[in-house]
């Protein structure tokens, strides 16, 4: 009797055990970057394709590639606001779909490459709009913004490329600060909020509210979707942490430095409590932060400066192109997380090549087994 009861524990624990390990295989499978998904769905149907490329380019906004992690930024995109999740819906599958029209290279369509940029133009659109939500004649501009950035993503990539420099959100902040230059604020069709900014002088509020200078810290990962909610914003960072938690790390310390750098050039509060100085130090620390180069001490404190140069260069940039009501957008983390590309030095050793960027964990296991092979090599050559 004994021995039995002995024997359905260890059956038990056993059984425990393999659970365990099928739900952790499972959970491993839904993160990175999940390769396989793409074999999977090359004899699919070709909207199943397009929701998948679609999805993934969701994620690039955020420098990753994960059609889950898409999933969830779009239902935090519809929770936060239905009219803006239709916009960013609209907005990536207009690009994607003209960029397959184009014949662009499949890989680049694939990994959603050309659809991010006609998303945050669509969702610009919608945030700046005064004409309010449903205003269905803003869809002509939606589509038109959104396709004409897959025109630029292929002109600037054919130049960027002889450095392996990525094109980013170039032709986004160039296409949404023509839009907003061409309709002007008072115009009949597309009238549009003028910008205000950051260093604007506050007469009637000088109190800082700690709690909300705190709650503004998350904000700043989803303002990088044009989200001022607190809940979809935990939401996209939970997407994020689903792709890569060493990404989701970087985002909140560099939205954290983003908010710091706005306190000490005291910056108008709303610019704090609604997450809007923090989401460009995010893009700087999570760009550097073990994406474009692999994870270390040295490259960890490269995008802590980053962060730095990219929240202040916004604040800069927003200062000066609000004078005439034009918003700063992700010029600064852009800028700055192209000349971080380009530096020289023992930092370049870090840097990835743009065709082999990944997840920032598999970066980091690649360059870990490169260096074990470099090492074999020159023990061998030493014999």
């Amino acid at each position: 009797m004994w021995m039995d009861t002995k024997t359905e524990v260890k059956e038990a624990s056993r059984n425990r055990a393999s659970l365990s390990r099928r739900v952790l295989n499972g959970l491993l499978l839904c993160t990175g970057d999940m390769e396989y998904l793409d074999k999977y769905m090359q004899d699919k149907l070709f909207l199943l394709q397009l929701a998948v490329w679609g999805l993934r380019g969701v994620t690039q906004v955020i420098l990753a590639n994960n059609p889950l992690s898409g999933a969830l930024i779009m239902g935090a995109l519809y929770w936060a606001s239905p009219w803006q999740g239709l916009l960013g819906t609209l907005g990536v599958l207009a690009s994607t779909l003209t960029a397959v029209i184009m014949g662009q290279d499949s890989a680049e369509v694939s990994r959603g490459l050309h659809g991010f940029n006609g998303m945050l133009v669509s969702l610009l659109m919608g945030v700046f709009s005064s004409a309010g939500d449903w205003y269905w004649w803003l869809l002509l501009p939606v589509c038109l913004g959104s396709a004409t950035c897959v025109f630029l993503f292929s002109g600037l990539s054919s130049v960027l490329d002889r450095w392996d420099l990525p094109v980013a959100v170039f032709p986004f902040n160039i296409v949404i600060v023509l839009y907003l230059l061409c309709t002007g604020p008072d115009n009949p069709y597309f009238p549009h909020h003028p910008a205000t900014p950051p260093g604007a002088l506050e007469l009637n509020d000088t109190k800082l509210i700690a709690v909300e200078v705190l709650r503004g810290i998350p904000l700043g990962v989803g303002q990088i979707f044009a989200c001022g909610a607190l809940g979809p914003s935990l939401l996209i960072l939970g997407a994020v942490l689903l792709y890569s938690p060493l990404l989701a790390a970087h985002a909140l310390l560099g939205s954290a430095i983003g908010t710091l750098a706005g306190l000490s050039m005291a910056v108008r509060h709303e610019s704090l409590y609604s997450g809007l100085s923090g989401f460009n130090g995010a893009l700087g620390c999570m760009a550097v932060g073990g994406l474009f180069f692999t994870f270390s001490w040295r490259t960890h404190l490269f995008a802590i400066a980053s962060a730095f140069l990219s929240a202040y260069a916004d604040i800069a940039l927003s200062n000066l192109l609000g004078t005439v009501g034009l918003p700063a957008c992700s010029w600064a983390a852009t800028l700055t997380a192209t000349l971080m590309l380009l530096q020289t030095g023992s930092i370049a050793e870090y840097r990835i090549p743009i065709g082999q960027v990944m997840a920032p964990e598999h970066n980091l296991r690649s360059h870990s087994q490169w260096e074990a092979g470099n090492a074999e090599k020159r023990k061998s050559t030493d014999v």
